[in-house]
């Protein structure tokens, strides 16, 4: 697109390599800032739920999940104890952030798109032409911890499982060459287990899921995959008075969801089209970016909002123990509460 405005997106995460490969496949100049480099680990569920094929499609980025695997059944644990299973209303793709993000990182650079990687932008991300896309904002004081890990050689009982511990809960989900990603969430205490196999067992164990602890201390490990994150907090509500701020930047919804990803690519392409109408057409920056943080709060307020309400029930055992027995008596509305989560 001849005379386009170039943009800027800090972050080459999800959300900020999305929206740079639909900028350019429109014709827009597009440098993405990332702190970090390709392939790499990150603390991430690795699942996506309730993500549309037309969003895919919209940002060009459908090939990228070929070969993902898709999940159809969730199985839930609270302890120890299997507490009720789940057959989702859509299939969740599984596939890991190591190889998603390098495949969004080629597939930007192949349609032109300029990837500075190993440099971190000082100063304000947000302003004109500037998209803030940078990831977790930063929460002193934050309570939770959350650590992921790959293992092998463990068996599942479904495709999914959704373990509930004492102030934790921990996803289990397949993705490719066989590795199944053990990522949780944990409240910050005394004798929490560190980023090594041998603490992430510890850590499992602390929190009441022997069972589980046992079973992944005796998987294969995959090197390197081990790692952790501190200082972040959940949001009730999108971001606003920052410029155009996406992905968990703009919101992070708890992860019991898998929901985080899908908003990533969801806010992507609510992105999309007003960024072109600013670069190509020549629409205010303030007006871009009044009608893309209002398309993100009609998106995503709902499922922000559900979640803030289910995410303290899954942490303590009156909650637990409440949503147990709604299972076993077949009174938890499990779908209505998936579709108001995604």
């Amino acid at each position: 697109m001849t005379g386009s405005k170039p943009v800027e997106i800090v972050g080459g995460g999800l959300a900020g390599l999305a929206l740079g490969i639909g900028l350019r496949r429109a014709g827009v100049p597009v440098t993405v800032f990332e702190a970090g480099d390709y392939p790499r680990h990150r603390v991430c569920g690795e699942f996506i739920a309730g993500l549309e094929e037309g969003t895919l499609e919209r940002l060009g980025i459908q090939n990228v999940f070929e070969g993902s695997l898709r999940h159809e059944g969730v199985q839930w644990f609270s302890g120890d104890q299997a507490a009720g299973k789940m057959r989702l209303p859509s299939p969740a793709v599984g596939i890991s952030r190591f190889t998603l993000d390098a495949r969004l990182a080629g597939l930007f650079l192949a349609h032109g798109g300029k990837l500075v990687t190993r440099h971190r932008v000082t100063g304000k991300p947000e302003g004109e032409g500037r998209v803030n896309a940078a990831g977790r904002r930063r929460a002193a004081g934050s309570p939770w911890v959350g650590l992921k890990a790959h293992v092998r050689n463990l068996s599942l009982t479904s495709d999914l499982e959704l373990h509930l511990g004492d102030g934790a809960y921990i996803g289990l989900a397949p993705v490719e060459e066989g590795w199944i990603n053990v990522c949780g969430l944990f409240r910050r205490r005394a004798g929490l287990g560190g980023d090594t196999p041998r603490g992430l067992a510890e850590t499992l164990r602390g929190s009441g899921l022997k069972g589980l602890a046992a079973r992944v201390e005796v998987a294969e490990f995959r090197p390197s995959s081990v790692s952790a994150v501190a200082g972040f907090a959940f949001d009730r509500r999108v971001g606003r008075g920052r410029g155009v701020v996406l992905g968990d930047t703009c919101a992070m919804v708890p992860p019991f969801t898998g929901n985080g990803m899908a908003m990533a690519f969801t806010g992507a392409a609510l992105a999309l089209g007003p960024l072109v109408d600013w670069a190509a057409h020549g629409v205010a920056w303030e007006t871009v970016s009044a009608r893309i943080h209002l398309a993100l709060q009609r998106e995503f307020r709902l499922r922000l909002g559900s979640a803030a309400w289910l995410h303290p029930l899954l942490l303590n055992r009156h909650g637990q123990g409440c949503l147990r027995g709604l299972t076993r008596a077949g009174l938890l509305p499990m779908r209505p509460l998936y579709h108001l989560l995604h």
